[in-house]
């Protein structure tokens, strides 16, 4: 049977780079037996230099990088999820006119464009509200934190048949991060997608489902930095926004590891030169006895470790907590700060989507004690972090290359309620109907409102976009044609595209 995973245009079935399209992989991971690749990287190559790579096990997806590039309006995108449910009433569709128990106890206070209003904790983005436009009205029907995430990272309303909430399955769709990985190509040492800080779990410690490359295969998943240790009871932008949901007394202590690329203590590029020399000739004597092609796939393996450790603009993207005290004061010294910083750098090399996870699960669900959760510990080191990113990618001109998008999996109920057993004050359930998601750079219009939400911001009264809507407007300024799909083990195409982008963007 043939196996080809590669992401094409239905009219492109060869192997050149062509404008417009996406190469066929003639060489590709899913075409062998598949290696361990964690433990070829761990026993293999690395170990026979003598070296290690902190926190960076997802080195197996460097082969992703093979894919031929795509032209579009966005060189790049960064993708911030609200791992949660950011309250669209008390961050950019406030209700003033609405009852006491459906506006909330935040105000809103006046943007740079006249006439658009958004929270008093939010002073730095309203200054900028130039650079940034907002869509009110995306919609989808699940109320249920898993369903949530995989229908946005996804980008499908329909959940796959068998779909399990409390754990990935190769049966979910794709995720955005995985589709751009296999349609796109970095310029640098890097893989074309990567995820950050953490990855996605829940309080109870299941991993969420939809943030890898399901049916597409384990051989996409997106490369993954771990940065921030996952805790099972805090949240926050931790170290200075730290806090607990049900006040369980346990302070968080994580620290923030940005991934460090270096050589053991003693030895030097000439003594790894040396050991690979030797490793070269006792790999030419293994390809002598035998014709696997897990051989040329170590390889390329071992040449992306190299790689790695060898280039410095990769190692200055990862190095964020050692960053100057100005850069640190601009983006706050903390996870959410850091975690922007490392996204920023990361375009800034030529990777194609970085997609950051601002909080592990239920970081933004606020049942209970959401004001002051959301005044003291959410909104302002987003605030502050978002400014900056906006601030550096217009200083250098990235911007207009730079597509930036914040969602959650969905919004919160337009009615205040306490639950008494949990929390001391009252806060907001979770709301599928609706959600205010945010963008900027890549041609955005800013200052720019697309779609609304009814008086009491409950449901889309205007414009309803889905998350297909949302799915494509990424991929479209990214340069991915509509025609593009990708092709599993059986090579049966599979449509990239479920939607049309949102209009009025750009």
């Amino acid at each position: 049977m043939k196996s080809s995973n590669s992401v094409r245009s239905n009219s492109v079935r060869s192997d050149s780079v062509r404008s417009n399209s996406v190469r066929s992989d003639s060489v590709s991971a899913c075409n062998h037996p598949r290696l361990a690749r964690r433990e070829a990287l761990q026993i293999g190559s690395i170990g026979l230099l003598g070296m290690g790579l902190n926190h960076l096990t997802g080195l197996r997806q460097a082969v992703a990088a093979d894919n031929g590039p795509l032209q579009g309006k966005a060189k790049s995108c960064i993708f911030i999820f609200l791992s949660g449910g950011l309250s669209q009433h008390e961050s950019f569709d406030m209700k003033p006119n609405a009852p006491d128990m459906i506006r909330g106890e935040f105000k809103p206070i006046s943007t740079k464009t006249p006439g658009f209003q958004i929270c008093e904790h939010l002073p730095m983005l309203a200054e900028r509200s130039d650079q940034w436009s907002l869509c009110r009205s995306l919609t989808h029907g699940s109320n249920e934190h898993s369903a949530g995430h995989h229908m946005i990272l996804t980008g499908h309303s329909q959940l796959p048949p068998g779909f399990k909430p409390n754990e990935p399955s190769r049966t979910d769709r794709p995720s955005i991060a995985a589709i751009a990985g296999r349609a796109t190509a970095s310029t640098n040492n890097l893989p074309p997608a990567v995820v950050l800080p953490e990855r996605l779990v829940h309080n109870s410690g299941r991993v969420i489902p939809g943030q890898d490359a399901g049916e597409m295969g384990p051989q996409h998943d997106p490369w993954m930095i771990r940065a921030s240790p996952f805790h099972a009871k805090s949240y926050g932008a931790f170290p200075a926004y730290a806090f607990d949901h049900q006040e369980r007394g346990n302070p968080d202590k994580r620290v923030f590891q940005a991934p460090q690329l270096s050589l053991p203590h003693g030895l030097g590029m000439q003594q790894v030169k040396g050991r690979l020399q030797l490793l070269e000739t006792l790999q030419n004597q293994r390809r002598s006895l035998d014709g696997f092609a897990e051989t040329q796939q170590f390889d390329r393996l071992r040449q992306g470790a190299i790689d790695l450790l060898t280039d410095s603009s990769v190692h200055h993207a990862l190095d964020v907590t050692n960053a100057d005290a100005k850069s640190l004061e601009r983006y706050g010294n903390n996870s959410f700060g850091w975690s922007l910083l490392m996204a920023r750098r990361l375009i800034s090399t030529g990777v194609s989507l970085v997609q950051v996870n601002l909080g592990n699960d239920e970081t933004w669900d606020t049942h209970g004690n959401a004001f002051p959760h959301l005044k003291n510990k959410l909104l302002p080191p987003t605030d502050r972090a978002l400014s900056a990113l906006l601030d550096d990618l217009n200083a250098t001109g990235e911007l207009d290359e730079t597509l930036v998008v914040m969602a959650s999996e969905f919004g919160r109920t337009p009615q205040i309620s306490l639950l008494e057993k949990h929390y001391e004050s009252p806060g907001r359930d979770h709301w599928g109907a609706v959600q205010s998601v945010w963008f900027a750079g890549g041609g955005v219009h800013g200052g720019n409102v697309i779609g609304a939400s009814d008086a009491q911001g409950g449901y889309p009264s205007e414009q309803p976009v889905t998350p297909e809507n949302f799915a494509a407007t990424i991929y479209r300024a990214l340069g991915i044609p509509d025609t593009a799909v990708w092709h599993d083990a059986a090579d049966r195409p599979h449509q990239i595209y479920h939607g049309q982008p949102i209009p009025g963007l750009t």
